[in-house]
């Protein structure tokens, strides 16, 4: 098998050790194997003894996060390569640290380990607030839950009348109820907007059995809250400044249906707005895991489920889906709609994201605003593709025709 990196090397990277292993097969042909901790000087010494061996190119694996400052610490003298794990197994019972590394060093130096897909540091740091603040976001929604629960408990329905019980009414009446108010006309007349117009029924919702016990816990989760709000508006404004360089590609992908501006921005801060990286949409549709899995055997196809991949993207993309899917006279409208009726709901919501992340690709490839195909597009196309097969129908019989003749 030709050899394709003369000089390379592969790393087996751990919590707190790296096992290098230098394969050179130019004079003079070696390998050698060292070990090295993760620390900043010790990496430092795992790049100048690579450095050393002449090597070019290096390859890892996607080990949770610790590839990441291995990764940092020698991107700017070598050629990188992440390898994702599954598609670089050794055969059983070989399985060492040693053996890892020097398998890695192989494998790359045939140019047999396909890269994983790394942005550029911006889009990192822009990835690593977008997803803090889906956390946060995760935390406010547990614990509103736990505030519901508490209010269960002391049987008061607020969660049965109010559409949030951290809204603004709703806020007021905890506030209250914490400070020791347990009158339901008084905490009812706290309602702003258009809660004021369901008095009576807060009333009645506010008549319950508060104890000292339910206003500590409605105090500690309403506190939390509160916390976790205002670390999400200074994620919302470092992210802001971090998005500022290629706000205007973001921009674009709001001009699709069901992408609001959060979702824009994790749209970017995924896959970045260089989409070269991607050979074609396809590609970029596989990576974020919207398509089905190829599983054949016996020119049967097993299995069409979608393959796993990381959540951010994906769990993103199809609650925009949900939206864009109650557009009325939109092509993902229509979309969904058609393949709800063959595939069921939730089949029908991936394609529908996958349509989406196919625009996206080519709007922040082009730089151009989506154009909706329309409700009848793919109607317009069943008639074309029937029209077509009648055509093709109608010169098939006039041949079979002069052939008898």
């Amino acid at each position: 098998m030709e050899v394709m990196f003369p000089r390379c090397a592969g790393l087996d990277v751990h919590k707190d050790t790296v096992v290098a292993c230098v394969r050179c097969v130019t004079e003079p042909v070696h390998r050698e194997v060292r070990t090295f901790g993760t620390t900043t000087a010790e990496l430092i010494e795992l790049a100048e003894w690579l450095a050393s061996h002449g090597v070019t190119h290096v390859a890892m694996e996607a080990t949770g996060i610790y590839w990441k400052p291995v990764w940092h610490m020698l991107e700017d003298g070598f050629v990188l390569v992440l390898a994702n794990a599954q598609h670089i197994r050794n055969v059983p019972g070989r399985k060492t640290d040693v053996n890892d590394a020097m398998w890695i060093a192989d494998l790359l130096a045939h140019g047999l380990i396909r890269g994983s897909f790394v942005p550029p540091s911006q889009i990192q740091e822009l990835r690593d607030l977008m997803r803090t603040r889906k956390q946060l976001v995760r935390e406010v929604s547990q614990h509103t839950l736990r505030i519901q629960k508490t209010l269960e408990d002391a049987n008061l329905k607020v969660a049965s009348v109010l559409s949030s019980v951290v809204g603004t009414s709703g806020r007021k009446m905890l506030t209250a109820i914490i400070a020791g108010e347990t009158n339901p006309e008084v905490l009812a007349d706290l309602a702003v907007g258009t809660a004021r117009k369901k008095k009576a029924e807060l009333v009645e919702a506010l008549r319950g059995r508060i104890t000292e016990h339910h206003r500590i816990l409605l105090k500690l989760h309403l506190e939390l809250i509160e916390a976790l709000e205002e670390a999400l508006r200074k994620v919302d404004a470092v992210a802001g400044k971090a998005l500022e360089p290629i706000e205007a590609r973001a921009k674009i992908l709001t001009t699709m249906p069901g992408v609001s501006d959060i979702v824009a921005r994790v749209i970017v801060a995924e896959i970045g707005i260089d989409m070269s990286r991607f050979p074609s949409s396809g590609h970029l549709i596989s990576w974020a895991g919207l398509c089905p899995r190829n599983d054949e055997s016996a020119g049967k196809r097993r299995s069409t489920r979608t393959r796993k991949s990381a959540n951010w993207l994906k769990t993103t993309l199809v609650t925009a889906a949900w939206t864009a899917a109650r557009k009325k006279g939109s092509y993902l409208q229509a979309q969904f709609l058609r393949l709800k009726a063959r595939r069921g709901a939730k089949k029908a919501i991936i394609a529908v994201a996958a349509s989406m992340l196919t625009a996206a690709y080519f709007m922040l490839r082009d730089g151009v605003v989506y154009r909706d195909l329309g409700s009848q597009h793919l109607d317009r196309r069943d008639q074309r593709s029937e029209e077509h097969t009648s055509e093709l129908q109608s010169h098939s019989d006039l041949v079979c025709r002069l052939l008898l003749e």
